[in-house]
C-alpha cells in the first residue's frame, strides 16, 4: 500500500451554493439540486430533493454532477455522511452543504474512495468539531485527508465484496417500498373511501392507547422504540442509542402499531413483530382484536391519517398531535368476511417487509464488520477471484 493525500487523487473535491431568492428559487422539475437531506450513510435519497432551473444550473457549473461522484455532508449534524450519487437524477448540482469529491481513476476507484470515508467517519467527525462553532469540515481537511492505497486490481476486490452487501441492501428496500405500496392499493381500493361504507365509525371502535407497562431491564436496543430511533418516511426504525432511565416505560405487544407524537409530518410509524417497549413520545395503537392488527396499520400507515394528525397537532417549535382528536378519525368499520379476506393478502406483505428489514440489519452489521478489515488490509483480498 502506498500512503497518499485526497488531494493527490482527486479530480475535483468542492461544494456548491444555495440559489438566491429563497423558495421562489426552485422550480417543480429541472436540474437536480442536492441537498444534506438527500445524502445518507451508504445511500442516495430523493426525499425531498430540490430542481433548479437551467439559468440557476448555469450559475453552478463548478458543481456540476457526474456518475461516480462521491458525495459528503459537510456542515450540520449529517456532517461525514457519504454516498455516491445516483445517476437517475443527473444532471445535477449541489449547495453548499454537500462536498463533490471526484476520484482519478487511474488512480482510485470512486466507491473505495466512498468506503474509505466510511471507515474513517469518527475521524472526519472530530476534524467537524474541532475549534469551531458549528461542525464543519473545509474543502483543505478533505484534501488533506491521508489515504493507504493498495493496487486498482485489490481496490476493485474491497469494492467488489462490500458493494454486494450494499446492492442487496439496496434491493430489499427496493423490494419493500413496492411491497409497502401494493399494501396501500389494496387497502385503499376496499376501505379507502368512508363516506361510501356501509358501516362507518372512528379509530377509537378499533383500538386504544396502551396502558401496559414493561420493565426497563426487559428491553434491549432492538426492543425499544423512541422518536430518536423510528425513521421517518415510513422506513421503519434503527436500534436506539440508548434505554430509559426510569424503571418502567410503555409496553407494546405483537401486532401493535406505533407511531412518533413529535412532528408527525415525519411519518415515523413501526408495526410491532414482538413485544417491545416504547417511549412517552410514541403512540402505541394496541388493536382491539388480534384479526384487527393489519387493518390498523394499514389505517395508519395512509397518508391521509399522518394529514389528520398534523391538521389537529399542538404546537409550533415542536408540535405534537392530540390524542383525543386522533381517536376520532374516520374508518370504515369491515365485515368479518372482509377483514379475513383483506387479512389473507396483508399479513403475508407486512411479514415480508419485516423479514427484509431484518435481513438489512444482519446485512449492515456484516458490512460494517468487514469495512474496517478490508480497508485496513487487515483482510487480505489478494487471492480473491471475484
Amino acid at each position: 500500500m502506498s500512503v497518499v493525500k485526497f488531494a493527490d487523487v482527486c479530480q475535483k473535491i468542492g461544494s456548491g451554493a444555495t440559489p438566491r431568492g429563497g423558495k421562489e428559487a426552485y422550480c417543480a422539475e429541472g436540474v437536480t439540486l442536492v441537498r444534506s437531506q438527500n445524502v445518507l450513510d451508504f445511500s442516495f435519497s430523493n426525499d425531498g430533493l430540490a430542481y433548479i432551473n437551467d439559468e440557476q444550473a448555469d450559475k453552478l457549473r463548478n458543481v456540476e454532477l457526474q456518475s461516480g461522484d462521491v458525495l459528503l455532508n459537510i456542515t450540520g449534524d449529517s456532517v461525514a455522511r457519504a454516498c455516491l450519487m445516483d445517476d437517475d437524477y443527473l444532471p445535477g448540482r449541489v449547495n453548499q452543504h454537500v462536498s463533490i469529491i471526484r476520484a482519478d481513476e487511474s488512480k482510485v476507484v470512486n466507491s473505495y474512495l466512498l468506503y474509505y470515508l466510511q471507515w474513517r467517519k469518527s475521524h472526519l467527525l472530530q476534524l467537524a468539531s474541532a475549534g469551531a462553532t458549528r461542525n464543519a469540515l473545509t474543502k483543505g481537511m478533505i484534501e488533506q485527508l491521508e489515504i493507504d492505497l493498495p493496487s486498482l486490481g485489490e481496490q476493485r476486490k474491497v469494492v467488489g465484496i462490500l458493494d454486494s452487501i450494499q446492492n442487496k441492501i439496496k434491493l430489499n428496500h427496493e423490494i419493500n417500498d413496492n411491497l409497502a405500496v401494493l399494501l396501500q392499493t389494496v387497502y385503499q381500493e376496499r376501505f379507502g373511501d368512508v363516506d361510501k361504507a356501509v358501516e362507518q365509525g372512528v379509530l377509537s371502535d378499533i383500538c386504544s392507547y396502551s396502558k401496559d407497562r414493561v420493565a426497563v431491564s426487559e428491553l434491549d436496543v432492538s426492543t425499544y422504540f423512541s422518536t430518536e430511533n423510528m425513521l421517518p418516511r415510513k422506513a421503519g426504525s434503527t436500534e436506539a442509542t440508548s434505554l430509559p432511565t426510569t424503571p418502567q416505560t410503555t409496553a407494546c405487544h405483537k401486532g401493535d402499531t406505533l407511531i412518533s407524537n413529535i412532528r408527525p409530518y415525519f411519518k415515523k410509524i413501526v408495526y410491532c413483530e414482538d413485544e417491545c417497549g416504547c417511549s412517552t413520545d410514541v403512540l402505541c395503537f394496541m388493536p382491539n382484536q388480534p384479526q384487527y392488527s393489519a387493518y390498523l396499520f394499514s389505517t395508519l400507515y395512509a397518508d391521509k391519517f399522518f394529514a389528520f394528525m398534523v391538521a389537529g397537532a399542538k404546537g409550533t417549535k415542536m408540535p405534537r398531535g392530540d390524542k383525543q382528536r386522533i381517536m376520532t378519525y374516520p374508518i370504515v368499520l369491515p365485515s368479518e368476511v372482509a377483514l379475513a379476506e383483506f387479512n389473507i393478502i396483508a399479513l403475508p406483505l407486512i411479514k415480508q417487509i419485516y423479514s427484509n428489514r431484518a435481513e438489512n440489519k444482519r446485512l449492515s452489521l456484516l458490512r460494517d464488520t468487514l469495512l474496517p478489515k478490508l480497508m485496513s488490509g487487515e483482510l487480505d483480498v489478494s487471492d480473491i477471484d471475484l
